[in-house]
């Protein structure tokens, strides 16, 4: 019974690997981000690894931060495009150029924005904006981040 149930969830979870559609790329705004997506049923996954130099206040900041967002996607009458919306969460670790303030910052938001996927060729490309506000030390950034980025994937 259990090599029975082994090969069942091996089964599932090979169809799920062959069904899913996935995506690695550049997200390239205000910073610039590796980003990779993987399909959830109908809506998406988002994850961004990336660094970010920022002018706030009179610190020069260098930033890295990984940001998740739970994608909802919707289509568009077009063929290909598409628009999508959701939530997200921001971790990150900052540092004034002159290294007097520095430390963990997190975050929480959202994303939306539209994307298009080619026909014939892998490839897919997104315009997005992600506003985030700061939960922790959001004194150094008021509070709010926004990112506005051009997305560009390679889809398998």
């Amino acid at each position: 019974m259990k090599k029975l149930l082994l090969v069942l969830v091996a089964v599932m979870g090979l169809t799920f690997a062959t069904n899913a559609q996935n995506a690695i790329g550049l997200r390239l705004g205000y910073g610039n981000e590796i980003s990779y997506q993987t399909a959830m049923g109908a809506n998406r996954l988002e994850l961004d690894l990336g660094s970010l130099d920022a002018l706030l206040y009179h610190y020069n900041w260098n930033f890295l931060s990984l940001t998740g967002t739970y994608q909802w996607t919707f289509e568009l009458p077009v063929p290909g495009l598409g628009w999508y919306v959701g939530p997200g969460v921001m971790a990150g670790y900052y540092i004034s150029d002159d290294t007097t303030v520095g430390g963990l910052n997190l975050g929480i938001g959202g994303i939306i924005g539209l994307d298009y996927k080619f026909n014939g060729i892998p490839l897919q490309m997104s315009l997005d904006a992600r506003p985030m506000y700061a939960v922790v030390h959001p004194q150094y950034f008021n509070g709010i981040g926004y990112s506005a980025a051009l997305g560009v994937r390679y889809t398998f």
